[in-house]
């Protein structure tokens, strides 16, 4: 009986001493690594857009299929002007070969740039519905077009079905559309990432001005949005127009377009341009080289 309690009391002096050490010795760098970890493991919010790669690009977000959204940049002034295309997809391929052929130019080229200006190109808004057509969401030829055009039709769509260019916020409706093909807007205005991404780099970084490319319709067509069309608006609009060769239009009216990306920019007051091809095989660079380097121009200081 003594002999237990002797054990007893030994084993309670033990912990006691373990306990005392544990709490009073100082803290070690080991333990500020186990720290560091766990902070590292928080996961990452819907409010973290726009991380730069380098000082050359920029993912600004995700697809519903986590592919990257990618902005390029060129020049370094502080004046921001962004040129997007392939915001559907795979149907409208020609407009992310265009913006490619882009920043192949502004890259053989950098002394085209005014230095007051930086040149922002996000070639593919919608990768997912990009490869769901040429097979990548990044470079591709011609030769990686798919030939089924129901397969090409379906590249206009993300990947929640939604069509990217019917979910911003101007005259948003959940039930759109695109000719005569009813269409879905998404359950509101910026529901899809890639739409929110775009949205949360534009607010961030306040470009000046937007040229949008389209296909196919031929033409310039200025944005607008409750407040009719920006002065800036149409003096982008004009110089693009006459510089390329298209026409000039103060609307699209071909059928009615709500939520449309072009019209969100124009409430926000950035001059925005949709600039739609002619057709969906071309890329029209002559004539898009020549507009674009009459902006640059007339933005030049």
């Amino acid at each position: 009986m003594k002999k237990s309690i002797i054990w007893l009391v030994a084993i309670v002096v033990i912990i006691i001493l373990i306990g005392a050490y544990f709490f009073t010795r100082p803290t070690t760098s080991t333990d500020l690594l186990v720290d560091d970890l766990t902070a590292s493991t928080t996961p990452v919010t819907d409010e973290s857009v726009n991380q730069a790669v380098d000082k050359t690009k920029t993912v600004i977000g995700q697809s519903v299929e986590k592919r990257d959204i990618t902005a390029y940049h060129y020049g370094t002034g502080a004046t921001e002007i962004l040129f997007i295309g392939g915001i559907h997809g795979g149907y409208e391929w020609n407009t992310s070969l265009v913006a490619y052929q882009l920043m192949d130019y502004l890259t053989a080229n950098p002394s085209a740039i005014p230095q007051n200006l930086k040149v922002t190109v996000i070639p593919v808004l919608n990768p997912d519905g990009l490869n769901k057509v040429v097979g990548t969401a990044g470079r591709f030829t011609v030769a990686d077009v798919s030939t089924n055009q129901n397969t090409v039709v379906a590249g206009r769509l993300n990947a929640d079905q939604v069509d990217l260019n019917r979910n911003f916020d101007c005259d948003w409706q959940a039930s759109a559309v695109w000719q005569k093909t009813k269409v879905s807007g998404g359950s509101k205005a910026f529901s899809e990432p890639e739409s929110l991404a775009f949205k949360n780099y534009v607010e961030a970084n306040k470009p000046v001005a937007a040229i949008v490319w389209y296909s196919a319709a031929g033409g310039v067509f200025a944005s607008q949005c409750d407040n009719g069309i920006l002065a800036g608006t149409r003096a982008l609009m004009n110089t693009f127009a006459t510089a390329s060769g298209y026409t000039a239009s103060d609307s699209f009216d071909f059928y009615e377009t709500t939520g449309d990306m072009v019209n969100w920019l124009a409430k926000k007051n950035i001059p925005a341009i949709s600039v739609i091809l002619s057709t969906h095989n071309d890329t029209e660079w002559s004539k898009n080289l020549a507009g674009t380097q009459a902006v640059l121009k007339s933005y030049a200081k």
